[in-house]
């Protein structure tokens, strides 16, 4: 058993409470400390990951109870090894998960908590409220008794008055305030359809961390937060994600970066090279053994893909007799037509018969475990994936052979199967894990 360094889990009764900018603030300001930050983000977020690593200037890893077991979850717990503290960032609302167990849990912030022994610190959005708010920290600390709950930080507070109410409230029900944050309209980061913009296109990204933190250093106790910070031994450490090949060209640009840090640090520690690309550079993919196109957001760049001829014959040369697999936006792109918002249609790589669509938006967003009918780049067929699904493109036809049996969270099945054409795949769902029997 390893110990790990002590931490503490930054989480809210729901999303949209100013956890995120908590987060960014603290890992930035404890690091001005002097403090070697580890940070890591519940479940299956690909944005969040990379305004960590901003903040704290130290790579962030999802750690997701749904779709790992206990072994991957403690592989990765592992790089926090040298670190002075851990901050972990939750998911959606702290208790927040699907109705039927996965690997080791429900997918809930409040189950890696408990996983990791770090004590919850509860975002509170107290707008239109004032000792009420206790009632609803109460609940949260009352509602599973095995979570170590260490207090909260009170968010949007209108004016001193307002603080003091809401002190007296959380006082007489036992709650410890951490921190006070008075009401800003200037401290919120950009968002689109899928989250927050991302990292490397916010503009001022370091200036607006650093803001954070002077703002967070000005209202919440960080003697306090690190007095309180703690955490458990780990289990036994598996095997990260296995590479899918030895020589990996991997789409990385505005509109393909969806990928999660631990599959490529996985690829990475077994030896295989992963050469990056720019489909919207118009660069061909360089000779590989695989080509994988990521999600992210190519409908905001579907004429530009269009237009890209290099990149687009590079990769039908490739596919002609080496494999090319892509996730969801990357999916999408090697379909024949991408439909944008706008109801234009732009012709794609054709290397499948997929046609989608962003005229009309529907949220397709849940857990998929998947049972491969057909074999993919690094897994054979009959293979379990579990993975996580998050677009709003419509399929208009999906004409090819189906990848997968592919079913949500509560066993349902759904309708993207994915695609299979000779050595080309696609799927709808981002690969998290292998799903272990």
């Amino acid at each position: 058993m390893m110990a790990l360094p002590p931490g503490f889990l930054i989480s809210a009764p729901a999303s949209g409470t100013g956890k995120t900018t908590v987060m960014l603030g603290l890992a930035r300001a404890l690091a001005e400390d002097g403090l070697i930050v580890q940070p890591f983000k519940s479940g299956p977020d690909y944005i969040d990951p990379a305004f960590h690593r901003a903040a704290a200037g130290r790579a962030s890893f999802n750690l997701d109870n749904w779709a790992m077991g206990p072994g991957l979850i403690a592989a990765l717990l592992d790089h926090a090894a040298g670190a002075d503290i851990i901050l972990a960032e939750g998911s959606m609302g702290l208790f927040d998960g699907v109705a039927r167990p996965g690997a080791l849990g429900h997918g809930s912030s409040a189950e890696l908590a408990q996983l990791a022994g770090w004590p919850v610190v509860l975002v509170l959005d107290v707008g239109g409220q004032a000792q009420s708010a206790a009632a609803t920290a109460l609940g949260f600390a009352r509602y599973d008794t095995g979570l170590p709950f260490a207090g909260v930080i009170l968010n949007r507070v209108a004016s001193p008055r307002h603080e003091r109410l809401i002190r007296l409230g959380m006082e007489q029900a036992g709650i410890r305030v951490l921190g006070a944050l008075p009401r800003r309209g200037d401290l919120k980061l950009p968002e689109r359809h899928l989250g927050l913009v991302q990292a490397v296109e916010t503009p001022d990204l370091d200036a607006a961390i650093a803001a954070y933190a002077g703002f967070l250093r000005a209202h919440v106790d960080l003697a306090a937060l690190r007095q309180l910070a703690a955490g458990t031994a780990r289990g036994p450490a598996g095997a990260l994600p296995r590479p899918p090949a030895q020589r990996i060209a991997l789409a990385q640009d505005a509109a393909f970066s969806f990928t999660y840090p631990h599959l490529l640090a996985g690829w990475r520690a077994a030896g295989a090279e992963v050469l990056p690309f720019s489909p919207l550079a118009d660069e061909p993919p360089p000779e590989v053994d695989l080509v994988w196109l990521p999600g992210g957001y190519p409908e905001l760049h579907a004429g530009h893909l269009a237009a890209a001829g290099r990149f687009l014959s590079g990769l039908r040369a490739h596919a002609r007799t080496r494999p090319v697999h892509g996730e969801c936006g990357g999916y999408m792109v090697l379909g024949r037509t991408l439909i944008d918002a706008a109801g234009r249609p732009h012709a794609m790589a054709g290397l499948l018969g997929l046609v989608t669509s962003y005229e009309t938006r529907r949220l397709h967003l849940g857990y998929r475990l998947a049972r491969l009918a057909l074999p993919m780049p690094g897994f054979a067929r009959g293979q379990c994936l579990r993975g996580h699904e998050f677009h709003y493109s419509t399929i208009l036809d999906q004409p090819d052979p189906a990848l997968a049996a592919v079913a949500d969270a509560d066993a349902a099945p759904v309708t993207e199967t994915g695609s299979c054409r000779g050595h080309v795949t696609g799927t709808f769902f981002h690969l998290i894990a292998e799903a272990q029997s």
